[in-house]
């Protein structure tokens, strides 16, 4: 089973990921503001928040730059822009369902871009709702399965985690959408290095998709977040992990 995780898994190893880091540093202010606003500009007490500014901070985004973001969250900025959150929801080729989450200040602007995407690569943009029952809100930390097994993410278990899933070489520690944080931290401590941790749409189950098909979803799936307002995009592919290195090389 390759799913989303070991697609992205995959484009870091490779160093396919996006090299714009100004998108990048964009996303992730979006992500620090609406965490602020939603609640509150103290970590310690705003999970949502203390997981965007950690994804910052591992993305090497500038001090300043983090706490600009927050401080337009509290509304304590001159230039608070405001940045809603939209989720959109469709299918792409081989029926897999799509359940993209975007963070805009300009709402048509970004359907658009949606739209055009879902149109040129072989998607179909659906209604609030058509998809979202697939997904279910889950934290997960992503590790390097090469480097270690099962029996090396007990603290992971002691700190609240609720399963533990190997999908080819990538590990995912599943948690509550509350407890990435607390999970993440234990296996610092452990010594055990991340490769994410994110709270995540999880899908309930994954839809086979045939390797001719394979291309055209994955070039879907890039188009849509190579879109500067795209968070996440959350899929429930099931892609065999030679189809997807082929496609990554």
């Amino acid at each position: 089973m390759s799913g989303h995780s070991k697609w992205h898994s995959i484009k870091h190893k490779k160093a396919v990921v996006d090299a714009r880091r100004g998108q990048q540093f964009t996303k992730l202010a979006r992500a620090i503001t609406v965490a602020a606003r939603e609640g509150g500009g103290d970590p310690e007490g705003n999970s949502g928040l203390a997981l965007a500014i950690q994804k910052a901070r591992d993305a090497s985004m500038p001090k300043d730059n983090i706490e600009r973001a927050i401080t337009k969250g509290t509304g304590e900025a001159s230039d608070t822009d405001q940045i809603q959150t939209v989720v959109y929801e469709g299918y792409g080729p081989g029926g897999v369902a799509l359940l993209i989450e975007a963070l805009t200040d300009n709402r048509n602007r970004t359907g658009a871009e949606i739209r055009h995407a879902f149109s040129k690569y072989g998607g179909s943009l659906g209604e609030p709702g058509s998809v979202s029952y697939l997904f279910e809100k889950r934290g997960v930390i992503t590790l390097d399965a090469t480097r270690y097994d099962e029996d090396d993410l007990m603290p992971a278990i002691d700190a609240g985690a609720q399963d533990i899933v190997r999908d080819d070489d990538v590990l995912e520690v599943i948690c509550g959408p509350g407890g990435v944080q607390g999970v993440r931290d234990a296996l610092e401590r452990s010594g055990i290095a991340i490769e994410s941790a994110d709270v995540v749409q999880r899908p309930r189950s994954r839809v086979p998709v045939g390797d001719d098909v394979a291309p055209k979803l994955i070039r879907l799936i890039d188009a849509l977040e190579d879109s500067d307002d795209v968070a996440a995009v959350n899929a429930n592919f099931d892609i065999k992990a030679g189809v997807l290195e082929r496609i990554a090389s």
